[in-house]
């Protein structure tokens, strides 16, 4: 497949009565990105935390949380739903899940094809808040998908800002990296999008970001959101002059579109301006070399 449309979603999370309410919010985000021809539509990290306001909010955050994680199957029928009543793949953002074997919390996303076959990528490295306060512990894989589209990864938020894992992905052949994220802060979102973009130039590959916006005033850690989000490309002559294929306006309800012209992206990892991931085997052999001086 030559082109690829992907949307992005910077999602509107806001206080809900119901499951229902919900499930009505997310239906009509994967209709739009249907009609507007999309094969991937992309839902941001912890989106799912508008589902804590359906209980007591002013209960210690930590057991909300596994509260939340109650949610998982019923969530994970209703994405799983609608990837094949549209014909669409969904990274369907976070939702936390316990596991049955430890009792421990993850962050988990998850990654449906039209045809109901579901991926997870857990979150492998946790925020201070997440592991202080919400009790949330690091998974340990990383994962590479391959679908009927390309071969995907997934990198949760502050996963993005460890290179090495997004390296060991491109490596396994990944030409796009999907980053959902939220954060509270603009300082947050920022160094999560420097860091996407970082990626994509350095492993030569798309990265698809999504964010939440809105507020959940009641909730530790999701009562603001900063958010905006893009379609990153690699900085060459072949993609976007700044690298942003496509970006929506800070902390506004709204989904972003582009097309992924995969042929590119196998061009400029043989013949570009430059072959960071080519070279980077020589980056290994300097660092392996390290020497001290004192002067």
């Amino acid at each position: 497949m030559n082109r690829l449309r992907v949307a992005s979603l910077q999602y509107y999370i806001r206080p809900v009565r119901t499951f229902e309410a919900f499930q009505d919010q997310v239906e009509a985000l994967v209709e739009t990105a249907a009609d507007y021809r999309s094969q991937l539509l992309v839902f941001p990290e912890y989106f799912t935390t508008q589902l804590l306001t359906l209980g007591d909010t002013r209960r210690p955050i930590d057991a909300q949380i596994r509260d939340l994680a109650a949610q998982r199957p019923r969530f994970v029928e209703l994405m799983t739903r609608l990837a094949r009543t549209h014909g669409i793949h969904i990274a369907a953002g976070t939702i936390p899940e316990v596991d049955p074997d430890t009792g421990k919390i993850h962050n988990d996303a998850y990654f449906i094809s039209p045809a109901g076959k579901i991926g997870i990528q857990g979150k492998l490295h946790m925020t201070r808040f997440e592991r202080e306060e919400w009790n949330v512990s690091a998974r340990e894989v990383l994962k590479v998908f391959d679908t009927s589209l390309g071969r995907f990864a997934i990198a949760i938020c502050y996963d993005v800002q460890f290179p090495e894992i997004i390296r060991a992905a491109a490596r396994a052949g990944v030409d796009v990296l999907v980053v959902p994220s939220c954060t509270d802060d603009r300082r947050g979102y920022l160094r999560v999008r420097y860091c996407a973009q970082a990626r994509a130039i350095e492993n030569q590959m798309y990265v698809v970001h999504s964010t939440t916006v809105g507020s959940l005033p009641a909730v530790p850690a999701v009562s603001l959101n900063y958010g905006q989000a893009a379609i990153y490309t690699p900085s060459d002559f072949a993609f976007a002059r700044d690298g942003i294929l496509a970006q929506g306006e800070p902390n506004q309800e709204s989904m972003v579109i582009g097309d992924l012209d995969m042929e590119i992206i196998g061009q400029a990892r043989r013949r570009g301006t430059v072959l960071p991931l080519s070279d980077s085997e020589r980056s290994l052999e300097i660092a392996g070399s390290l020497t001290r001086e004192v002067l």
